[in-house]
């Protein structure tokens, strides 16, 4: 009876071990691969995300540009500063109704964002339903 009683209180403990909220995505992320970190905030109770360092950041001797982008009036803006997630909301275990902006091919997707464990993240963007996408995994930067 102890041993069960001290395996069921072990097992309440873990479960607010992983227990996750809201802003603890704030920080800076780095990406998959390495190629870009990206620092999250919180504005009026919705997540962003700006990339705000680039492993390789020039580009011909001149900073990297968000050549791709689908409107042209942002084509020549530096790809750092660039905001890379908008408008997500945290809803228990997920960070959803946003949408994340990928610089190499200039298109914008749904996206959601799940924690796997509590210095990675799961990014999934996608069109239409998130079984139609793609996820990254981003490392929390200390």
């Amino acid at each position: 009876m102890r041993k069960i009683w001290s395996l069921a209180v072990l097992m309440m403990m873990s479960s607010f071990v992983f227990a996750q909220s809201g802003d603890d995505i704030l920080g800076t992320w780095l990406t998959e691969g390495g190629k870009s970190k990206v620092e999250v905030t919180k504005n009026d109770g919705k997540y962003f995300g700006k990339i705000i360092w680039l492993k390789d950041p020039m580009r011909d001797g001149k900073p990297k540009v968000d050549k791709n982008n689908e409107e042209e009036s942002l084509r020549s803006r530096p790809v750092i500063g660039v905001p890379l997630l908008k408008g997500f909301e945290w809803d228990d275990d997920i960070y959803e109704d946003g949408t994340i902006y990928d610089p190499e091919n200039g298109k914008t997707y749904s996206c959601e964002i799940t924690f796997d464990g509590n210095d990675k993240l799961n990014v999934r963007g996608y069109i239409g339903f998130s079984l139609l996408g793609r996820t990254t995994y981003w490392t929390r930067v200390k």
